[in-house]
């Protein structure tokens, strides 16, 4: 397999290290990467095979030699760095979360389609085949009418105040590292809330340590979630239907396994993931496709999805009283 596009990657964080990786290992092609260091970049080109390093993002977006930008630096920079993307004529895949709210997340959509590139959210989650099979199962009534949903995503992370989980400043948080996921994987199943309620558990910072929602979808249906950095829960999702109910097991939002069950416990499938890697490959390679088809926009994650998402993250920060400082 070899790409149609020449990667570009922003940042050298952990889960730019775990991109780089898993499009290596389907051979697709990272042309450069860069940070605001160029001894870093240096040092991930190196170990990562990559043929330019940058040392600076400005460099990289003004890359011939580049096509597309991943970009995975720090939350309140998604908005400033994919724009910066955009404007120089890259096509831009952007880390969950997509902004840090949703006017940024508009701004980006709104540009995206003036400039004619591709924007899309990196909740690789979504395209991962075990996803994909129970989109299936769902839209073909294999478990009757959907009645519930629920999942959580729950670590133990640092609890250093100048951590980034912990620094407001940084976008700090379970809300927006962590329960971003089961949010989209309501949203994803179940469409966009018609209300939103949530509670949260603020830490020493101020930033949210444990949240919990419970959203109402059309239909009725509705989806609990909860996200933690202080503690580790089971990381499983639940759908429950009228005619019977799928498990997906530790850890969900990875390439998991999962089990479909009669009403009365009889297994009816199960499904055992087998993916390359982490799987992070999968949503570039959609975002590729989506740029080879001239359809500008996701189908398995919508950039209105996104914006949209990124409006539930809004109310749930509004009821439970966070704000980021670089928010006016």
């Amino acid at each position: 397999m070899t790409s149609s596009l020449r990667w570009g990657i922003m940042a050298t964080g952990g889960i730019a290290r775990s991109f780089a990786d898993d499009l290596h290992a389907v051979e697709m092609e990272v042309a450069a990467v860069a940070s605001r260091s160029r001894a870093s970049a240096d040092i991930f080109a190196r170990h990562h095979g990559v043929p330019r390093a940058h040392g600076s993002y400005q460099e990289l977006v003004e890359d011939p030699g580049v096509d597309i930008v991943y970009v995975a630096t720090p939350h309140p920079f998604h908005a400033e760095h994919a724009r910066l993307a955009l404007e120089h004529g890259k096509h831009a895949l952007v880390e969950k979360p997509f902004a840090l709210n949703r006017a940024e997340a508009e701004q980006l959509r709104d540009l995206a389609r003036e400039r004619g590139l591709l924007v899309m959210e990196a909740m690789w989650t979504r395209h991962l085949p075990h996803m994909a099979r129970i989109r299936e199962l769902v839209n073909g009534g294999a478990i009757g009418e959907i009645r519930a949903l629920f999942a959580d995503h729950t670590q133990r992370l640092p609890t250093e105040p100048s951590h980034r989980i912990n620094d407001l400043a940084l976008g700090g948080g379970a809300l927006l590292d962590l329960g971003v996921y089961p949010i989209s994987f309501a949203w994803d199943l179940l469409g966009a809330p018609t209300s939103v309620t949530a509670q949260a558990r603020l830490g020493e910072t101020g930033a949210d340590t444990e949240v919990a929602t419970i959203l109402r979808h059309s239909g009725g249906a509705l989806s609990t979630s909860l996200s933690s950095s202080r503690g580790v829960g089971p990381n499983t999702a639940h759908v429950v239907g009228s005619g019977g109910r799928i498990d997906v097991d530790r850890v969900w939002y990875t390439a998991a396994n999962f089990t479909v069950s009669a009403p009365d416990g009889t297994v009816v499938e199960r499904y055992e993931s087998d993916v390359v890697g982490r799987g992070m490959h999968l949503q570039a390679r959609a975002a590729e496709r989506y740029v080879q088809q001239a359809t500008l926009d996701g189908d398995v994650l919508t950039v209105d999805d996104s914006v949209g998402i990124m409006g539930t993250l809004d109310e749930i920060r509004a009821q439970i009283g966070l704000r980021y400082p670089s928010e006016s």
